[in-house]
């Protein structure tokens, strides 16, 4: 089983060249975010997850979280590598100042998410959901609420979970029961709540509950939802940890993978009722924890990313070690390792060109962040914010469905050995399943993208988007370089697919939305496949450009060979994809249920 390297000369090209690194310390706030610290970071966050991470991934996939009577133990060495995380800084990278964070830019902290997730995502899920807990609160807490809670929960002393899914509702929310009834300053929780990841355990002080429930008097649906912070341990009056609270994690999940992250039934309110602290404003519960959840799914994007990269560097390593067959073409007849085989080539390079344009796609998107939260010129915060909005749902879907698709690929390359656990393959494969389900399923994401996103605006973010890749497509096919203009050439097409089908989109929309709906997926699929070419088109102008100038030129050379591998090979998906969406709900939604 090969260990995992950060690919940081890839990692460090789309900073820098696609995602505009070094335009980034002029924004305010981010003076200190120069390239030499850029890099420092980068090195360090390699180290951690190669050193510490990495090791533990296999044997906590195979012990798993553990429940005891005295709540939930982590998998072997996992409290230790978490004090290791948070001593190093690494929970408050991209938090807020005031709060102890460190206020460095999402885009190298999206750099951290990738190796922390391609090392050990199980490891990685409990920094991921604090995350998120640590902006609703952020952004929707009483003062007091944030004064009390944010300082650990932004250094990582404490953990934070998101308390949506419960038995009878799953991702219908208006189904929610769990309630909350006001006593003095705090309110009491009764219900139960599953699926929580990192629920609990013994790595920190404190676990911070975001939960989801409804006041007595609370309408019906997703208009009577309130959120509340329920923490494991109340607050002593000096801020410290002191008496348990009425929340218990009653069972943990057995999952296909994830082993070592413990997915957990949660009780609240069996001894009386859990205290509760209400977040923002009675009734705007959805709204708020949609701050959380969208945190999430930027983040659950990146994890689909980093899962490919770990699975592509398994099936490479692999590749170049096993020996077996003969080469058609060879003389000799001797026996070559397998990555000298047309078809494992094929594999390989498809892996790696999908996780390069997946890497340019989401960290010009952490940068676009960024710069919708920093950029001096509100217009401009306004149309970053708006592409963001846009394309959370793609990123989120088409990077996590590609993830399980390349960690397959990866099981492929290995052959009957990928099947077998001791390689390690099967792993990556189990552990990515997830990632497509949770924070809302790719139907949810691609409804999110058609119903709302093109609905609320009538297609305009899109279209200035789709504006931006013809004037890169337009770039390219000027080059003197065929190899460079073919790409363009390519993008073209696809761009032209995007078009066509987000004009099919509105006007289904207008007279047919089950059939938009019908049609939503696949609409998401291409507009991912179509924002990796673009990224990839501008990654072949900068390669182009550095090659010519002789820097680096084995690198530039290899990824003008794996852009216009994505242009020939991926690209074309588009046009397919197209076809499919023109089809509308097709013979699915005439076909009986009885003859499903």
């Amino acid at each position: 089983m090969s260990t995992y390297i950060a690919p940081l000369r890839d990692m460090r090209f789309v900073m820098t060249e696609l995602a505009g690194l070094g335009e980034l310390s002029s924004l305010p706030g981010f003076e200190e975010a120069t390239p030499e610290l850029a890099e420092a970071v980068l090195d360090e966050a390699a180290k951690l997850a190669t050193e510490v991470l990495a090791p533990l991934n296999k044997p906590g996939d195979e012990q798993g979280a553990r429940l005891t009577k005295d709540g939930v133990v982590a998998a072997d060495g996992f409290a230790k590598a978490y004090r290791q995380f948070v001593e190093g800084g690494w929970s408050g990278l991209a938090g807020d100042p005031d709060f102890g964070g460190q206020g460095l830019p999402e885009l190298l902290n999206a750099a951290t998410v990738e190796m922390w997730n391609s090392s050990n995502m199980a490891f990685a899920l409990c920094p991921l959901l604090t995350a998120g807990a640590t902006e609703a609160l952020r952004q929707h807490g009483s003062e007091e609420l944030k004064g009390r809670y944010l300082p650990n929960l932004v250094s990582g002393e404490w953990t934070g979970t998101m308390n949506l899914t419960e038995p009878q509702a799953g991702s219908d929310l208006a189904a929610v029961r769990t309630k909350a009834v006001p006593e003095g300053d705090h309110y009491r929780l009764y219900g139960q709540k599953i699926f929580i990841t990192w629920g609990d355990h013994d790595m920190t002080g404190n676990v911070i509950h975001l939960v989801l429930a409804r006041t007595p008097d609370a309408p019906e649906g997703v208009r009577g939802i309130s959120l509340f912070v329920v923490p494991k341990f109340l607050l002593n009056a000096d801020g410290s940890p002191g008496q348990r609270n009425d929340v218990h994690c009653v069972s943990l999940e057995h999952k296909l993978g994830i082993h070592a992250s413990p997915t957990c039934v949660m009780s609240f309110g069996d001894q009386g009722g859990a205290v509760g602290y209400l977040v923002g404003q009675e009734n705007k519960g959805l709204a708020h924890m949609f701050t959380m959840m969208n945190e999430a799914r930027q983040k659950v994007g990146i994890q689909g990313l980093a899962m490919a990269e770990r699975a592509y560097q398994q099936a490479r390593e692999y590749a170049k070690e096993r020996v077996q067959g003969r080469l058609a073409t060879s003389r000799s007849g001797d026996t070559v390792a397998i990555i000298h085989h047309p078809d494992v080539r094929r594999m390989l390079l498809t892996m790696k060109s999908q996780i390069e344009a997946m890497r340019a796609f989401a960290y010009v998107m952490a940068a676009d962040m960024d710069r919708a939260h920093r950029d001096p010129d509100a217009g401009e915060r306004a149309r970053r914010q708006a592409r963001v909005d846009l394309l959370i749902p793609v990123l989120k879907a088409w990077c996590t469905e590609l993830g399980v698709e390349i960690a397959s690929m990866g099981v492929q390359v290995h052959g009957g050995m990928g099947y077998i656990e001791e390689t390690g393959a099967c792993q990556f494969l189990r552990d990515s399943r997830i990632a497509p389900i949770y924070e809302g399923t790719t139907g949810i994401q691609a409804a999110d993208l058609v119903s709302r996103k093109l609905a609320s605006d009538r297609g305009e973010a899109m279209t200035e988007l789709v504006a931006d890749m013809r004037q890169t497509a337009l770039e390219l096919k000027r080059s003197t370089d065929t190899q460079v203009a073919s790409v363009g050439t390519a993008l073209e097409a696809s761009v032209q697919a995007l078009d066509d089908a987000t004009a099919w989109m509105l006007h289904a929309l207008a007279t047919h939305p089950d059939a938009a709906l019908a049609s939503s997926v696949d609409y998401l699929m291409l507009a991912g496949y179509v924002c990796g070419g673009w990224q990839m088109g501008r990654a072949a102008l900068a390669a182009s450009r550095k090659s010519a100038a002789n820097e680096d030129p084995d690198f530039h050379r290899t990824k003008l060979a794996t852009a216009r591998f994505y242009a020939d090979k991926v690209l074309p998906k588009a046009n397919a994809l197209l076809e499919a969406i023109r089809s509308g709900a097709s013979s699915g939604s005439s076909l009986p249920i009885e003859q499903f």
